[in-house]
Parts: C-alpha cells; sequence; structure tokens
C-alpha cells in the first residue's frame, strides 16, 4: 500500500482537530477506552510475558504543570498513564507515555502488601472450591445442593505473619429459595486460597451450624409499591457539561472517574460577583480509603477487616446507575472505564450522574411586618455508587450557590450476617458479636471509616491551617448581671504534628484561610470545615487491623502537598503491615504555615444491627461540609453578577 501524500495527511489531521473539543484534551480528563487499550499494547510489547493488571489510571500532571497550564493553555502537560501490574509474582509500578507509546518507568515493589485484586482472578478463586473434593464433602455433610452455592473470596488481612504471601480467604454462601444468597451463610468452613498458584492452600471445616432460613430475605420490593419520588417532570438543565467540566450557576470544576477511588472532583470555582472574577476553592478531591473492620472473633470471622478503595476499588465496584431510581430521570449520566486482569478496557455505563436537587429546603428566608424574602434551595449533585459485596455505598458531591461543598456518603444494601444455632435472644449466653437478626441470623457489629483527601486551596496555594478554640470565659467585674461568655482563640499551625486532631474533645473551628489576602474589613478569608458525625476507632492501637488502618486515629489531618500521597491506606494496601499512608507520611512532621497543604476528612459508623436492617438496610447517610468563612464580602447569593465579563 503506497503511503497518503503529504497534504492528504495534513487534511485529515485538520479534520479530526476540528471535532475536537478543548475539553476532550483537558490535562485531568480519566483516560479513554483507546488509551487504555493503548497502554495495555505498550505494556504487553514491554514485557511480552503473561501480565495481570490491577490498575491502571491516569498519572496526575504535576499540580505547577496544570496550573501553568490553566493561566495560559498551549501546551498539554504529557499525557501519562500510571498502571500497577504483577509479572512473575512480582509487582511492578509502570509509568507510560502516550505520546510515545514507551514505559518511561519501571519500579519493582518490594516493601509489604499486594496490589488490588482484579476481576478475573476474583472470579477464579471463586470457583476453586466448587472442585475440591474436601468441600465437596462439607457441603454434602451439610446436606446442601452443590449447584446452590456461591463462594466469594474476600481479602484476609495480616496478623502479624512473617511471611504472607498473595492469599484470600473465601466465604460460601446458599443461594437456593432467594436471590439473597448473604442472608444464608454457610458457616463453619475456613478456605484458604493462593491467588497466584491459584489453588487451595489451607482449609478446615470446624463446625456444622444450621444455614437460616430462606423465607424473609427476599429485598425485591414490587414495582407498584415504588413511590416516585424521582419521577419528577423534566427540568430544564441549568448546567452545562463540556466534556468533564461542569457549569452551573456559580460553579465550575471538573469531574473525572478512577477504578480506584471512584469519583474525583478537581479545579472546583466559584465566581465572586464583586471581584468579577473565579476563584479557586478546592484543586481536587476524593474518597481516598473505606475501612470496614467486623468485631467477630471466631475463626471464620475475625479476618475481616476490608479496605474497600485498595483491596477491591471503589470503582472497580462502581454500579450502573438507573434512571428514575438512582437519579432523577432528567439528569446526565458519565460512563467510566476500568481495566481487566488482562489490561482489555471495561465500560461501566452510567458510572456517574449530575443532577439538580430541589429539594423544598430554605436556602435563606427573612420576615417582618413588611416584607417576607424566601429563597428556595436548589443544589447540584455528582453522584456514585459503589457496590462492594453486599454493601452499596452512595457518594454524592452536592455544590451550592452560597459556596459550599458538601459530600454525603450513604450506607445501604446487605448486612453481612452469621449464621448462628439461637433462634431467640433469651438464648444467647455468650459473646454473639452482634445483634440476632431473625431466627439462626446474627447481623456482626462492624465499622465503616471513610477517609477523604481534600487538597482545598483558598484563593491559591498558599493557605494555612487555623484551629480555633471556643473558650469559656468568667465575667468577674460585675458590670452585668451575666456570670459568663464565650470567646475564640486562634492559633495558626505550623506542623504536621499539629494538624492531627481528634474531634469532640473540645469546641473546635478549622479553617483553611490564604494568609496573603484580607477581606476589605481585615478578615483572613478561608474556608472552614463543617464536621459531621465524629466517630473514633474503638480497636487498640496494637491491633493488627489498627495498626494498617492508622489514618482512622484522628478525625482531621493535614499534611504537606505531595503528588504521591493520594491513597490513605498507602498505595499496596492487602496484606500490608501499616508501613505505608497517611500516618507514615504525617510523623515526618513538614511545615504546613503559608503553603500548599491538604486536608483529610474521616467520617463514619459505628455499626450495630438492628431488625430493620434485615434482609435489606435503609440507608444510613453522614456527611460533612466545607463552607466559605470570610472568603466573600458578604452574602454571595445577594451579589450582582455579571458573568458575561469573565472568561468560564
Amino acid at each position: 500500500m503506497l503511503p497518503l501524500p503529504l497534504h492528504l495527511i495534513i487534511f485529515f489531521l485538520l479534520v479530526i482537530l476540528h471535532h475536537v473539543s478543548p475539553q476532550d484534551l483537558y490535562p485531568l480528563n480519566p483516560l479513554t477506552s483507546s488509551e487504555l487499550t493503548q497502554v495495555q499494547a505498550t505494556i504487553n510489547n514491554y514485557f511480552k510475558t503473561n501480565i495481570s493488571y490491577h490498575y491502571v489510571g491516569l498519572d496526575d500532571p504535576d499540580k505547577s504543570s496544570i496550573l501553568s497550564w490553566l493561566s495560559d493553555p498551549g501546551t498539554l502537560p504529557p499525557r501519562l498513564a500510571s498502571a500497577t501490574i504483577r509479572v512473575d509474582r512480582k509487582s511492578h509500578d509502570l509509568v507510560v507515555d502516550l505520546s510515545t507509546n514507551t514505559v518511561v518507568s519501571d519500579q519493582v515493589y518490594t516493601g509489604n502488601g499486594y496490589p488490588t485484586q482484579n476481576f478475573a482472578e476474583q472470579a477464579y478463586a471463586n470457583w476453586l472450591p466448587m472442585s475440591y473434593p474436601p468441600f465437596i464433602s462439607s457441603i454434602e455433610k451439610r446436606g446442601l445442593k452443590l449447584d446452590k452455592v456461591i463462594c466469594q473470596a474476600g481479602t484476609a488481612g495480616w496478623f502479624g505473619e512473617h511471611e504472607n504471601g498473595r492469599t484470600v480467604k473465601a466465604v460460601c454462601f446458599y443461594s437456593e429459595g432467594t436471590i439473597n444468597f448473604f442472608m444464608r451463610p454457610i458457616e463453619g468452613i475456613t478456605i484458604t486460597i493462593d491467588l497466584d498458584e491459584m489453588k487451595i492452600i489451607g482449609y478446615q471445616d470446624r463446625e456444622i451450624i444450621p444455614v437460616p432460613k430462606a423465607e424473609g430475605t427476599d429485598f425485591r420490593i414490587p414495582s407498584d409499591a415504588i413511590s416516585g419520588g424521582r419521577r419528577r417532570v423534566s427540568q430544564e438543565q441549568r448546567f452545562k457539561l463540556d466534556g468533564h467540566m461542569v457549569r452551573w450557576e456559580d460553579w465550575k470544576f471538573h469531574v473525572s472517574f478512577d477504578m480506584r477511588v471512584g469519583v474525583i472532583i478537581s479545579l472546583a470555582s466559584i465566581y465572586d460577583p464583586e471581584k468579577n472574577e473565579f476563584r479557586r476553592v478546592l484543586y481536587r478531591g476524593f474518597m481516598s480509603e473505606l475501612f470496614v473492620p467486623y468485631m467477630d472473633l471466631n475463626e471464620e470471622w475475625y479476618y475481616r477487616t476490608y479496605f474497600d478503595a485498595g483491596e477491591y476499588g471503589l470503582g472497580l465496584c462502581a454500579a450502573s446507575l438507573a434512571p428514575s431510581r438512582d437519579c432523577p430521570n432528567d439528569a446526565v449520566f458519565m460512563d467510566g472505564y476500568v481495566t481487566s486482569g488482562n489490561g482489555t478496557p471495561i465500560q461501566m455505563p452510567n458510572a456517574l450522574c449530575i443532577f439538580e436537587r430541589y429539594s423544598s429546603d430554605i436556602l435563606s428566608r427573612h420576615s417582618d411586618p413588611k416584607v417576607v424574602e424566601t429563597n428556595p434551595k436548589v443544589t447540584l449533585v455528582v453522584r456514585m455508587v459503589a457496590t462492594v459485596g453486599n454493601y452499596d455505598y452512595i457518594i454524592d458531591w452536592e455544590f451550592e450557590k452560597t459556596g459550599v461543598i458538601k459530600v454525603t456518603v450513604g450506607l445501604t444494601g446487605l448486612l453481612a450476617v452469621k449464621g448462628t444455632t439461637y433462634v431467640h435472644k433469651d438464648e444467647i449466653q455468650e459473646e454473639a458479636y452482634g445483634t440476632i437478626l431473625s431466627e439462626n441470623t446474627i447481623g456482626s457489629n462492624h465499622d465503616h471509616f471513610f477517609m477523604f483527601h481534600l487538597d482545598i486551596d483558598v484563593d491559591g496555594e498558599a493557605n494555612s491551617f487555623v484551629k480555633t478554640r471556643l473558650e469559656t470565659v468568667e465575667n468577674i467585674n460585675g458590670s452585668v448581671p451575666r456570670r459568663s461568655y464565650w470567646r475564640t482563640v486562634s492559633e495558626t499551625l505550623k506542623k504536621e504534628a499539629d494538624a492531627r486532631i481528634k474531634l469532640g474533645v473540645q469546641a473546635l473551628e478549622l479553617m483553611f484561610i490564604n494568609p496573603n489576602k484580607r477581606t476589605k474589613v481585615g478578615n483572613n478569608i478561608g474556608y472552614k470545615l463543617l464536621p459531621g458525625h465524629v466517630i473514633s476507632p474503638l480497636l487498640s492501637n496494637d491491633d493488627y487491623p489498627q495498626m494498617r488502618a492508622a489514618f482512622t486515629e484522628y478525625n482531621v489531618w493535614v499534611t504537606l502537598y505531595n503528588r504521591s500521597e493520594k491513597w490513605a491506606g498507602g498505595s499496596y494496601v492487602d496484606r500490608n503491615h501499616g508501613d505505608d499512608g497517611l500516618a507514615i507520611w504525617s510523623f515526618r512532621n513538614r511545615d504546613i504555615e503559608n503553603t500548599d497543604i491538604v486536608l483529610w476528612y474521616m467520617v463514619g459508623v459505628h455499626h450495630v444491627p438492628r431488625q430493620e436492617d434485615f434482609p435489606l438496610m435503609p440507608t444510613l447517610s453522614e456527611s460533612f461540609q466545607i463552607r466559605p468563612n470570610n472568603f466573600f464580602e458578604r452574602n454571595p447569593n445577594l451579589m450582582q453578577r455579571n458573568l458575561k465579563q469573565v472568561n468560564i
């Protein structure tokens, strides 16, 4: 075949570029399906052997290069991909240059821990027990049908072993008579699987416990019983989606998707009508890790201490959102892409949705004899749902007109339950580790710790973290009959060690400020954290799961910005020893005053199951906010707008 003439090549390039939106070239966009295929081909060509893929995502450009590009959009930062793979039982961290189709960095990981599990190895491990004679015998001994048994291989944790291979432990269930097999666990059996060898290396059948009955476990709701709360009349879309950039009211921000952490919000800026400019609030935000330890110390349960982002991948577990069910029917949906075990791209349809929420709440209100002024509250929501095994996590990023960003996590789905001989609470004479929910069924006590990475930039990167105490003062001068009042005492924290904070001990205000800018009346401009429900770990510090989840020891951490410090539990979470991650980074005790800093905030719940959680758990929500604090000169909702003069 003859090569094309130069003028035709130039013509085709011009045609292609003419149809490419500038937002398609945005440097923070997630890798496309074609780019993931490109990464796969490059890595396969580099190794020329069997490869197991565990993570592929955008290798984030350095923050300085992104900000430089934003101020002068010219040459794009290099388009790089980050990949974690395993070859010959070794983990490799790779960087692929998409412009040259070359591996530009190959680091063999030699520390503790293993990468996120992929779909292929999970599926294969789940089927191994079905052909394992001792397991078949155990099923027959219980009078169960093998073709109705479902097994799921889950991470096994680390409990002080010097040599701990890449092993998982399978938990099995009985599906006969119900779609909800999670409510019919098969107890007493421990199956240990080596993922590298892909074979069963340990088996124990300790005792026979009755399998809970199928009756009453179906969680499906008849379609005619479902309320139409989300089936509203379609509204005219008042937000604009250009590629991955969202524009709504005074907000603009970037939405992305990652196979490890799921939804990522970047470059959130809000328009200030008085300054007639967009002002930066959040450079990057996402759920960094999710720790779920169960409190049952039986042989088949003690190891169930899961790190859902690092071990399973929130993006890998993204659910396909259904219009009129998961999101309003006028929502805009976005697909996500992940990779399979062999590196092939997998489309995750409707992984995210974006919609306006009309909640009938009041944004602001006042009335007097002459006037009544009420402003309805309308917000913009970016949503994803991650279904990690039995649990469904609803993650909402909600933007308000007043400059507030609210993050909500909803817990729903199915409890992890344990089979038992008990049919009534009065029979229980020993530690049950949970609540009896139905005959032969105990819901196990457990925790959910959600750690968020929030790279807040208040009007720029140079920020400080201010802790303000609300202190009681006794009135001793006797000039008025009041005996006390409270005042604020503020302190700008200087080191990372100063910024490890346990909430609930004293009344505090926590704020990111720009120490180099003030309002007209002299206040430092800032954004403050409005915490939600305060939770602290109840495990002892020397317990192995808590050593691995040391990031939960404090509700609030502040660290110096470092592009590589993204994942609170460390890069390699599965079976690690707690020697990487947020707690380790913080103990470097770097300076955090008037520099680029990152807020880490933990929200969560101690979950004591109740009968109303059975067989399907109603959503339990926890949230927090970051709110403008002297960021504007006055209520931004009352300011006059002149958006036409601003480049949006």
